[in-house]
């Protein structure tokens, strides 16, 4: 590209400017203290600046009055993440208020549901009076178990019937129909302490069989919802 002398003049100007305007900064910056040609501060022999006859605390620059300069003030480390609250879990009762574990041959002639009367005296006495004087006990839950001899579908329903029985009664006795679950399991859950499993396999003998699988004919009663007692 060839310069004109018109180009040339105006370039030298512009520039002449700029450095005008970057000197003049430099001089305003540096307004209160003594500056040579090329706006650097002047400094005695030790290294110190010199100031203008107008200098004020408020002129003073980080070159000469490092002191004076206000200094930010350190941000705060952020504060650590509080660890997240956890919900405590609702407080549970401390035990059962109400259960028990009747052989079926405590409540029922063998391979009967009806409930016999030394039956009904062992209800009385270990749930019905509980249960009134339990109300944190909102739903009890009878469960029937039988033994394994005869056919999954005949247990399932004599136990079903037994576990109907025991809440017919307690219904009879006063105990809301609404606070009592039955259901009947039949031999899917025999009694796990008894270990029938083992303990009757090879058994022969009708009577010794029924007699060796005790364990398993029961009827269990728990609480299927208990709440805490307001204190």
């Amino acid at each position: 590209m060839k310069f004109t002398p018109a180009k040339l003049v105006l370039s030298m100007i512009a520039l002449s400017c700029l450095g005008m305007s970057t000197a003049y900064a430099h001089t305003v910056e540096k307004e209160g203290y003594v500056i040579d040609t090329r706006s650097n501060v002047v400094k005695s022999g030790a290294g110190l600046c010199w100031r203008t006859g107008y200098w004020t605390p408020a002129m003073a620059i980080e070159e000469c009055d490092p002191d004076l300069i206000k200094k930010e003030a350190p941000k705060p480390a952020p504060k650590a993440a509080e660890p997240a609250k956890m919900t405590p879990p609702a407080a549970g009762p401390d035990k059962p208020a109400v259960k028990a574990e009747f052989k079926a041959e405590t409540l029922f002639d063998f391979d009967k549901y009806k409930v016999k009367p030394e039956g009904q005296k062992e209800l009385d006495n270990k749930i019905v009076a509980a249960m009134k004087n339990h109300p944190e006990v909102e739903k009890l839950l009878v469960t029937g178990h039988t033994d394994r001899i005869g056919t999954v579908k005949y247990n399932q329903k004599l136990s079903e019937r037994r576990a109907n029985a025991v809440k017919a009664y307690l219904v009879k006795q006063g105990i809301p129909e609404a606070r009592i679950h039955a259901v009947g399991k039949g031999e899917s859950s025999p009694n796990a302490e008894a270990n029938t499993k083992e303990k009757c396999k090879g058994v022969k003998g009708k009577k010794k069989l029924i007699a060796c699988l005790q364990p398993d004919r029961r009827v269990t009663v728990e609480p299927e919802v208990q709440v805490p007692v307001k204190k």
